[in-house]
Parts: structure tokens; C-alpha cells; sequence
């Protein structure tokens, strides 16, 4: 694990725990009174782009060592003339000329406005309470959201009976909150494990909300290899999750276990999934099994399907990325070790799977290697541990072309946590249905002013897109999510203009540069003195 600074004195940020290559802490908290570059973000936007303090200060970087392979080992390079997209006016460019909108999708495409989506929003408490931030975040930005798996089963007031869902009031509210700001841009995507598939999860979906909805298969994610977990403190919650059919860890049904909860010596239950594709034994059978879901599913009336897999090895990734391809996938999201969770045992999270990069760099040479044989290549997506627009350019460059979108898990939920509190504090009414944690503003929010007028940096653009009247019902963790894609997007664009290209699309393995020679050999990019130096001395020989 490489030692990154927890704090930056150019833009004033500072990490209240350990931080990591993406910026974040290792350990998110949703009270966190600030103040890592993320969390600034999602109140400042693109003012977070600057050293603080202009007029008074200059700054330099400390970014001059790249040690091992990581996404911090790879540079952006820049070019000196030359452009591609669509001139601006009189052919003349600014950064703010770059086009940002992407789009994927096999048969039909799905448009966003921005390379941005959220990881798996599932059944963790956390995702609940802050979900209407989330969504109508992303909604009004035009980025993807991903309800996670479990919803419905841990839902206490959903009603199942024989694998048919009559009632799933957690999972209609996270549908419905998306679809109220959706404008056509963005999606929202119901994620399915082998408890949602046994619950009748996709056929509740399918009959009520039809090609609305984007499904998702899903095989793991990149911070656990086992089923998903969530805690519960409640013995009567634990007992109903026990009959629900999931696993309840310790077991609440056993006298010893209730005498020990109520002693105080057990404080909480976890719950888990059950994993999938245990009774396969081989390739061929775990391929007949996907196909025949995919199958299914499209029988259902789904025209739009997509697949998340995690940080296990190359078998693995390439039976996803075949698999995918073969079946038509519209997007497949592949999530590496180096992201975030609600609820991973601690050492996988450490210990299991493939780094992002490597995992990343091996997913672009597997998807080439299907399109020399002339095949059509899934949409990718890359997740784990993604949170600044220089990482998420090299993503997507190291992916070129077949990445379309980059996942983020905590760097998208932060802004949500960050406004709630604010909402909180400057509404007292609403602090209980936000889940506000604080009591009164900290002194690093009371800086920027009293009001959220002032204190968000984005605030007028979200009200001149909703209306005046409309703001009332918008969450401040919304407006949050605003400024922080504000940041990134804006950040990427000047990156884009850096390399002069004006278009997405027009990103390429081409635009970065490896910046050490270990990084050159496991990812396949130039390292960076190599790249045209022959013609550096053809000039110079001419």
C-alpha cells in the first residue's frame, strides 16, 4: 500500500482518516465534518480545480514519484497542436468546448450526459437514507444509478409469497425518486444476485416498470468475492432476515445466541447472500447457465441488460467480457480492488483480487482480442476506487475504446452524506427525514456563508434547471452531487483540451503515458520518453 498525504495545502483539503490513491479516506463517515478534496468538491464544484488563496500564493506539485503500477504511475500527455472534434467558433477552442456526452448500449443506446454512474446503491442502511440525494443527483446531471442487490429482501414492509413480489415499497421509492428528474439522459439500473432471482425480483421489475429499467446481472464486485452483507443491530430484524432465507451470522435462532444479545455480549447480526454459480464446475456450464439468464430475462420484455463482475482473475474477466459480447450485453461494469463498500470484511477488502489497473489493462486486451476477430465488444465500464477527473481520464484512456463509463462508489455518496447534514442544520424540521447528523455548521462550511445559497457553489444552476419553485423539493446532497460532477466534469474537459481532443470519443490509449517501466510492461503503454522520440530526432536531424 503506497503512503499518500493526508492533506493538500494547495487546495486547502485535509483528510480526517487514512487516505488512499483516489483521495478519499479509507474509512468514509457520513457526520464527517470535512475535509479531503471530495468532500470540499461537493460544495465548491470547479473551484476546487485551483490552489486556494489565488493572488496571494503559487504553488507547485509533489507529484514527482511514481512507484509501482498504479493509476498515480501513469502521466497525461499533452500536445502542442492539432485538434480533434468540432472546430469552435472561427476554429478557435476553449476546454469548455469539449463534449462530454457519452452513451452505450448494444441494440438501443443509452445516452448520458456525463462518463459518470454510481456503483451498486443496495441494502446497506446508508444507501437507503441517502438515496434521495443520490438519485435525484444523478438524475438531474444525467448519470447513472444502480439500485443494488437485496433491496427487496431486506425490505420489512415488502410482501413475498413463492418467489412473487406483490408489494416492494423500498424498491418503487428508488425507482420512482430517479425517474421524477430523469430527462432522458442517464438510467436507472436494478442489479439482480441469487437472492433477488429467487425473490422475483426481475419479474416484479419487468411487469411494473417495463424497458424503464436497466437489469443487471451481477458476479461479485471488487471489494468481495462472497455475497453481499449488511449489519442489523435488531434481534427481531435478524429473525425476519433468518426467514427471509438469507444467512444471519451469528445465528439469531439459537438460545445461546439471544441470551447473548440480550446479555450485551452480541451487538449485531450480519447478514449474507449466497453465492452464485456453486454447482458449476466448469466453463462451459457456467456459460450455458449465463445465456439462459440472459434468455429469460429477455423473454421478460428487458431490452436493456447489463453485467458487473469483480476483481477475480483472468478466467474469470474474460468469461465476462465473452459472455457479454456474445449475448449483447448493453454495458458491462468491471469493478477492481481499490473501491469502497458498505460492508466488506476488512482483510478481502486488503487482501483479495486484482488491483484496478491491472485488472483494467488485461479487460482492454481481452475485448481487442475479440474485435481482431471482428467481433462487436461490449460497452465497458470501470469501477474501484475512482474519484478524480486525472484518474478518471486515464481510465477511460486505458480502456479506449471499448470504455464508455466510469463507476464510482463513495466519491458519488459523499456529496449526498455532505448535503443532508448542511440540509439539516439550516432546515432543523427536515434533520430527522434527511438524516441529518449535525447539530450546527462546522467552521470549514461556515466559511462560504450561512445559507445554502452560499455555501454551494452550483446552487443557481440547479435552480435555473428545476425552476425557483421546484428547489423546495430538491435535497441540498443533490446539489452536492451538482458541484462535485461540476468539478470532475470540468476537470476532465481541460484534461480533454490538454490532449485537444473536443469529443469523448475521441480519447485514446494514445493520451497517456507510463511512468515507469514496470507500468509500460503490465499495461502495454509507452513509457513516457519513448513516445515519438523517433520523430523528436527526426526533427532534430532534419
Amino acid at each position: 500500500m503506497g503512503n499518500w498525504s493526508k492533506s493538500n495545502d494547495v487546495l486547502g483539503a485535509v483528510n480526517r482518516g487514512n487516505a488512499i490513491e483516489s483521495g478519499l479516506c479509507t474509512l468514509c463517515r457520513a457526520d464527517c465534518q470535512g475535509k479531503c478534496e471530495t468532500w470540499l468538491s461537493s460544495l465548491r464544484g470547479r473551484e476546487m480545480l485551483y490552489p486556494r488563496d489565488f493572488g496571494l500564493v503559487t504553488a507547485g506539485s509533489g507529484n514527482t514519484t511514481h512507484v509501482g503500477v498504479s493509476y498515480n504511475s501513469m502521466r497525461i500527455q499533452g500536445n502542442s497542436y492539432g485538434a480533434s472534434g468540432n472546430p469552435g467558433a472561427n476554429g478557435d477552442f476553449l476546454f469548455t468546448d469539449v463534449n462530454l456526452e457519452t452513451s452505450f448500449g448494444a441494440e438501443e443506446q443509452t445516452k448520458c450526459r456525463v462518463p459518470f454512474m454510481t456503483g451498486a446503491l443496495g441494502s446497506t442502511f446508508i444507501a437507503a437514507k441517502y438515496w434521495d440525494s443520490f438519485s435525484v443527483g444523478c438524475a438531474l446531471v444525467g448519470a447513472p444509478i444502480v439500485v443494488g442487490e437485496n433491496v427487496v429482501g431486506v425490505d420489512r414492509k415488502s410482501e413475498i409469497s413463492n418467489g412473487k413480489i406483490s408489494s416492494a415499497p423500498e424498491l418503487d421509492r428508488r425507482i420512482d425518486t430517479y425517474m421524477r428528474y430523469y430527462d432522458g439522459y442517464g438510467a436507472i439500473i436494478v442489479q439482480l444476485n441469487v437472492e433477488d432471482s429467487r425473490n422475483g425480483v426481475a419479474e416484479y421489475v419487468a411487469e411494473k416498470y417495463g424497458d424503464k429499467v436497466i437489469i443487471e446481472l451481477k458476479w461479485g464486485q471488487g471489494a468481495k468475492n462472497i455475497g453481499g452483507e449488511i449489519e442489523v443491530t435488531s434481534l427481531d430484524y435478524a429473525l425476519f432476515l433468518k426467514k427471509r432465507g438469507y444467512l444471519v451470522d451469528p445465528d439469531p435462532e439459537k438460545p445461546e445466541v439471544q441470551e447473548g444479545f440480550k446479555r450485551g455480549a452480541i451487538h449485531s447480526f450480519a447478514r449474507h447472500s449466497r453465492l452464485g454459480y456453486t454447482d458449476l464446475c466448469s466453463y462451459e456450464q457456467v456459460r450455458e447457465e449465463f445465456m439462459s439468464s440472459v434468455a429469460y430475462l429477455r423473454g421478460l420484455g428487458f431490452k436493456r441488460i447489463s453485467l458487473k463482475t469483480g476483481s477475480y482473475g483472468m478466467e474469470a474477466l474474460a468469461m465476462a467480457i465473452k459472455f457479454a459480447t456474445e449475448a449483447k450485453l448493453d454495458l458491462l461494469t468491471i469493478d477492481g480492488s481499490g473501491g469502497g463498500t458498505g460492508m466488506s470484511p476488512w482483510n478481502m477488502m486488503e487482501s483479495w483480487g486484482v488491483p484496478s489497473i491491472l485488472l483494467h489493462a488485461k479487460a482492454y486486451e481481452y475485448a481487442s482480442r475479440l474485435a481482431a476477430k471482428g467481433e462487436k465488444v461490449v460497452d465497458l465500464s470501470f469501477a474501484g476506487g475512482f474519484a478524480k477527473g486525472s484518474n478518471i481520464f486515464k481510465a477511460l484512456a486505458i480502456g479506449a475504446p471499448y470504455a464508455k463509463m466510469i463507476c464510482m462508489g463513495r466519491a458519488m455518496m459523499i456529496p449526498g452524506f455532505l448535503g443532508a447534514n448542511i440540509e439539516g442544520v439550516l432546515y432543523p424540521e427536515r434533520r430527522d427525514a434527511v438524516c441529518g447528523n449535525w447539530d450546527k455548521l462546522p467552521a470549514s462550511i461556515k466559511k462560504y456563508g450561512a445559507t445554502a445559497e452560499e455555501i454551494f457553489a452550483c446552487y443557481a444552476d440547479v435552480e435555473a434547471k428545476v425552476g425557483k419553485d421546484e428547489m423546495k423539493n430538491i435535497p441540498l446532497g443533490a446539489v452536492g452531487i451538482w458541484c462535485l460532477v461540476d468539478k470532475l466534469g470540468a476537470g476532465l474537459q481541460q484534461l480533454l483540451a490538454g490532449v485537444r481532443k473536443f469529443d469523448l470519443t475521441s480519447i485514446s490509449r494514445d493520451d497517456i503515458a507510463s511512468g515507469n517501466r514496470e507500468t509500460e510492461r503490465e499495461t502495454g503503454i509507452k513509457f513516457i520518453t519513448d513516445i515519438m522520440d523517433e520523430t523528436a530526432k527526426k526533427i532534430l536531424d532534419m
